[in-house]
């Protein structure tokens, strides 16, 4: 199937400017153009992968290494499985921190209702 620029930024989220960056940049490779030179993408193209990357937080110049490597072929599979272990240990304390935030965040939820509550009863 084929995909316009504009249907492919409202799949993943990315602006158009976006996806004609990551292309000029080397991320995106082997973009098929039709005759008249318009851009159109295919299920096959890496647009999940950086995609994906992009919503870890990976620098963009980390997802261009990583994409460049699998352009290298299996050879570059011990490289490429360091970086995603660096980027999932990132992600790990990611979460890490935003279940800290919650806990807090529910914490002082939990105190205000309470105060709400009693403030409603004519307690306070």
């Amino acid at each position: 199937m084929h995909y316009s620029i504009q249907t492919v930024s409202e799949k993943t989220d990315l602006s158009v400017q976006a996806l004609r960056y990551y292309e000029k940049e080397g991320l995106l490779t082997g973009i098929h153009r039709t005759k008249g030179g318009i851009r159109y993408y295919t299920d096959e193209d890496l647009l999940g992968l950086i995609t994906r990357l992009k919503n870890t937080g990976m620098p963009l110049r980390e997802i261009h290494t990583f994409v460049r490597l699998k352009a290298r072929g299996p050879a570059t599979l011990k490289q490429r499985c360091a970086i995603l272990e660096v980027q999932r240990q990132k992600v790990l304390d990611g979460i890490e921190a935003m279940q800290h935030n919650l806990e807090k965040v529910n914490h002082k939820l939990r105190c205000f209702s309470e105060e709400l509550a009693d403030y409603e009863a004519g307690r306070t």
